[in-house]
């Protein structure tokens, strides 16, 4: 077979096999369809598909096809977290300040101080933290992927509860968005490089004229125009934020963060994600799966992910429940919005996508942050239903 069947072989596989499992299997309540194309993307990887057919597994994934999927890839990943950044509604957060920086705050930092811990505790273990990392890197690299929620899934799965266009959806929205800016500007800092400060206060320097020349010139530009100078300012962050040593990751962050989102028409960008999501986003989970590792020993992984799960789900319940003690929520509502935020999925493994990338985590530890994300995420509908059901309830009778 030539390279280019050998791709499309692959294509084939990494679309049907995960539609098959959602939709023969109705997994729809527990585990929606991009949760499932993350799990077939580990089921595919050296791991699991490899170990078994190694043969096969050589033959499909070859170097040539695998980085023709990288690259595929990588810009999915640039125009979902480009959308991620235009999604933060920054504005409504800053009118709700108090509310939203006590909640988000504590939302946020619990589950890193946790997760934190429990990164200490790998750290006097073998084969977890990254060749080129800091202990200091590590930890704060871990923690915060334990706190991470990942707002792009979090509003697929409120559309699903029927609470986005809530006032309580809305309210989770602006906690999200504030902890979006607290995690990219985390990780900026782990991704500082001192050896290369130079380029790096360059490049801040430089993205903070260009976005402001990008604003205005976006607001006299006519709707059409925007969508593609958006794109064109995309791969001009990236390029410039990986130049530097950051990761292109942040510069496609950074990028959609300085756009605002009224510039663009609603449905129009509600489809632009869910048409990513359909046509480019499997291929990124599948590289995803490729990177997984159980080198240190499946035991061994499945209980850090344990314990990293733990400290996850822990840290965000008991946080929001502070925020809520200190705010005079009704009962209920800190529960249904912790669980909430809890999701995780796509925006976390990203995050560890990168600390990966910089080696400073090993494929082991990817790997255990990786389940811990899926678990975290499948949670969320079966646990949110019936508390959403009850508080429902509530609102009926106190009205």
């Amino acid at each position: 077979m030539s390279t280019a069947e050998i791709f499309l072989l692959a294509m084939l596989i990494i679309l049907t096999v995960p539609y098959l499992a959602w939709r023969l299997g109705r997994t729809e309540y527990f585990a929606p369809l991009v949760v499932i194309q993350i799990i077939t993307g580990i089921l595919l990887g050296p791991g699991v598909l490899g170990a078994a057919f190694p043969s096969y597994y050589s033959f499909v994934f070859n170097p040539a096809v695998v980085q023709s999927l990288t690259g595929i890839a990588w810009w999915a990943v640039m125009l979902f977290v480009w959308i991620a950044g235009i999604e933060l509604d920054l504005k409504a957060a800053w009118l709700h300040r108090r509310e939203s920086g006590i909640t988000a705050g504590l939302a946020l930092g619990v589950p890193l101080l946790l997760g934190s811990a429990a990164a200490l505790l790998l750290l006097g273990l073998p084969g977890w933290m990254g060749p080129k990392a800091l202990d200091w890197q590590f930890v704060a690299g871990v923690g915060m992927s334990c706190a991470v929620t990942a707002l792009p899934i979090l509003i697929l799965l409120m559309e699903k509860l029927e609470v986005l266009r809530q006032p309580i959806g809305q309210r989770i929205l602006r906690y999200a968005s504030v902890d979006d800016i607290a995690i990219w500007g985390v990780l900026a800092l782990i991704l500082m490089d001192w050896h290369r400060v130079g380029r790096q206060a360059f490049f801040i320097g430089t993205f903070a004229l260009a976005a402001w020349a990008v604003r205005k010139l976006m607001v006299r530009l006519p709707t059409q125009d925007r969508w593609y100078v958006g794109l064109i300012w995309l791969a001009a962050c990236a390029f410039g934020a990986d130049w530097s040593g950051l990761h292109f990751m942040v510069g496609a962050f950074l990028a959609g963060a300085v756009i605002d989102a009224h510039w663009f028409d609603q449905q129009q960008m509600d489809s632009l994600r869910h048409n990513v999501l359909l046509v480019v986003m499997p291929v990124f989970f599948l590289s995803t799966g490729l990177r997984t590792s159980w080198e240190v020993g499946g035991a061994s992984v499945f209980i850090v992910a344990a314990l990293l799960l733990l400290a996850s789900v822990a840290g965000k319940l008991l946080g929001v429940r502070m925020a809520g003690a200190i705010l005079g929520w009704q009962r209920g509502e800190a529960s249904l919005i912790g669980w909430l935020l809890q999701t995780k999925a796509l925006i976390m493994i990203i995050f560890v996508n990168i600390l990966l990338d910089k080696q400073i985590v090993t494929s082991a530890t990817f790997t255990a942050l990786l389940l811990m994300a899926l678990a975290s995420t499948m949670l969320t509908i079966p646990v949110v239903t019936p508390k959403l059901q009850r508080l429902r309830g509530l609102l009926s009778r106190s009205a």
